[in-house]
């Protein structure tokens, strides 16, 4: 009796056991299937709100966000007319909000500004495909301003402190930079600080007539305010304010950087400030890129010289440079030659801005101004005791642009010998934001999520993975730092192709300057050459003299065309080894 109850029991708990597994097989689905339909509707909510994309990747973000809300800090005022050392240069960053063409592209907004702190989150994906994470890379400055925050605001804290220290007199120079990649918004910001320069600058000189701390400043009364606006565009300068005549840059007997044949024209009122400043704005070069339909592909200069009425002596000066936009290798691979050159000549100068601001943040006696035009033409907003300095870098937060964004903070970052620490460590002493030096980073994944989704069969482990996650999992992933090309331009110096591109431009600029003049002449020779043959087709013919120079002025022809092709065979030679050169350079994107 025992043994038959023993085998009647024994298949009963088996069944149960079986029946347990069903139910919790089922529960699991149906915890799925409730996440699936709870995805859909986070998902709706941001398109809603205007920031589609990823839905894991968002709540990740999100997540992050509310850890670290309560870090930012108010903002404290640069005073750019001390004249103290911290002074000589204030970096800030300005992230701008998603745009159409980004919502339409599923793109979410993956920077986040908490000042002083800007956090760029990449998104990743393990090596299994599934499992994502969040890279957050952060950065500190002067001043960071969010997609909140108004182009007035950037302007309180970066240009208007500026505008009062060259009001000011004395032969100081100052000097207003917006750097970004193409698309970002620079020319945005710098159109709209112009706007405000020219009420501001106006309403500062009509206040030192009055104000007893004005005396011997700048006033209405003793100044005059003239504007020049003139673009540097694939090594060439180009006149915006006069039919976009070529300019050339020169140096005097002391020393002094002179760009000849530039225009200025005097402004008396902002109305006619903000005139010349959209006039030279609609002649500056722009290209469709393949990051951007529309980009600034030249660094347009704006110079407002203030003038001693009489003596036409330079008081002071403030430049408002708006740079071209920045691009990434893989972003020029599909490029012409003229695009590549542009590309190419457009980083150098970068480069060369860079460690010419360095130089000055950290009272360098050797300024390296020389290694491009556009630091040339500054040279004295780099080399005089009274420079000051203002950088605002743009950022645009979409995910597919991270990489761009990255490297935008990285160079904003390193142009201040002084770094910052980092607001988000629990002690505020000094801590880095990030570990500059290696190639090779250890970033603290501090979450993850699985997804496996459109499946009708379902690995019971991978769902295991989407309904369990480890809150306080975090692993060290090993992550490397190559971006592409800005990062290439701010570790190291000009790469061979940079090189032959710049040999490129010098020998373009000579050929096409000897061309010229070839043609002047032969037109004059010409001109000649009929005088010539009505003089020997009347009477009194000297066929003697008509024969000698003939001669002289077919010989003089001669030698012109050997110039001339002397010149141009070294140029054709720059060519082919630019395109040589270029193949290798964009093999690896």
């Amino acid at each position: 009796m025992g043994r038959k109850s023993l085998l009647h029991a024994a298949p009963d708990q088996t069944r149960l056991r079986i029946e347990a597994m069903e139910e919790e097989r089922s529960r699991r689905r149906n915890q799925i299937k409730q996440a699936r339909v709870d995805r859909a509707v986070e998902e709706q909510r941001n398109i809603s709100a205007g920031n589609p994309g990823d839905v894991d990747f968002i709540g990740l973000v999100g997540r992050w966000r509310e850890e670290h809300g309560g870090m930012a800090r108010p903002h404290q005022h640069y005073d750019g007319s001390s004249g103290g050392k911290n002074d000589n240069i204030c970096v800030c960053i300005r992230k701008r909000p998603l745009n159409e063409k980004e919502r339409k592209k599923k793109e979410h907004d993956a920077v986040t500004v908490l000042h002083p702190t800007a956090t760029v989150h990449s998104a990743k994906l393990r090596v299994d495909g599934i499992t994502k994470y969040l890279d957050h890379n952060s950065f500190r400055f002067d001043h960071s301003f969010d997609e909140d925050s108004t182009t007035e605001q950037v302007y309180q804290y970066t240009a208007k402190p500026l505008v009062r220290y060259v009001c000011g007199g004395k032969g100081v120079r100052a000097t207003v930079f917006a750097y970004g990649q193409t698309g970002s918004g620079k020319t945005y910001t710098m159109s709209g600080i112009q706007k405000m320069v020219a009420e501001d600058i106006f309403e500062t000189l009509t206040d030192n007539i009055l104000e007893e701390e004005g005396i011997g400043s700048c006033s209405c009364d003793n100044t005059t305010i003239s504007i020049a606006i003139f673009e540097i565009y694939g090594g060439r300068i180009q006149d915006l304010l006069n039919e976009r005549n070529r300019l050339k840059v020169l140096e005097d007997g002391r020393g002094e950087v002179v760009i000849s044949g530039l225009e200025e024209f005097e402004a008396s009122t902002p109305e006619e400030f903000l005139a010349l400043i959209e006039a030279g704005q609609n002649n500056r070069t722009t290209h469709a890129t393949e990051a951007n339909d529309e980009s600034s592909r030249s660094h347009s200069i704006c110079q407002v010289l203030f003038r001693d009425p009489t003596s036409r002596r330079l008081k002071s000066k403030l430049s408002l440079v708006d740079l071209a936009g920045s691009e990434r290798g893989s972003d020029t691979k599909s490029h012409n030659r003229q695009r590549r050159t542009e590309s190419s000549d457009i980083n150098t100068s970068l480069l060369a801005l860079k460690e010419c601001i360095r130089a000055i943040d950290g009272d360098s006696r050797h300024v390296p101004y020389r290694q491009s035009k556009l630091t040339l033409i500054l040279k004295d907003s780099f080399t005089s005791n009274y420079a000051r300095t203002a950088m605002i870098a743009t950022l645009a937060p979409g995910s597919l642009s991270t990489d761009h964004t990255v490297n935008t903070l990285r160079y904003a970052d390193r142009i201040k010998e002084k770094k910052i620490g980092d607001s988000f460590a629990p002690s505020q002493r000094r801590s880095p934001v990030r570990q500059q030096k290696s190639p090779m980073r250890k970033v603290i994944v501090e979450e993850k999520v699985n997804v496996k989704e459109h499946r009708d069969e379902i690995d019971e482990n991978v769902s295991d993975n989407i309904l369990q996650q480890d809150e306080d999992e975090k692993e060290e992933v090993p992550e490397l730092t190559e971006f592409g090309e800005p990062d290439r331009i701010e570790e190291q110096g000009p790469t061979e192709f940079d090189q032959v591109v710049q040999q490129l431009f010098e020998e373009e600029e000579q050929l096409l300057s000897l061309h010229m003049q070839s043609i002047q002449q032969n037109a004059e020779y010409i001109t000649e050459e009929n005088n010539l043959l009505e003089s020997v087709q009347g009477e009194n013919i000297d066929v003697d003299a008509y024969a000698l120079r003939l001669a002289e002025i077919l010989q003089h022809k001669t030698e012109m065309i050997q110039a001339v092709r002397g010149r141009l065979e070294p140029f054709r030679e720059l060519l082919r080894k630019e395109e040589e050169l270029s193949k290798k350079h964009y093999d690896k994107y």
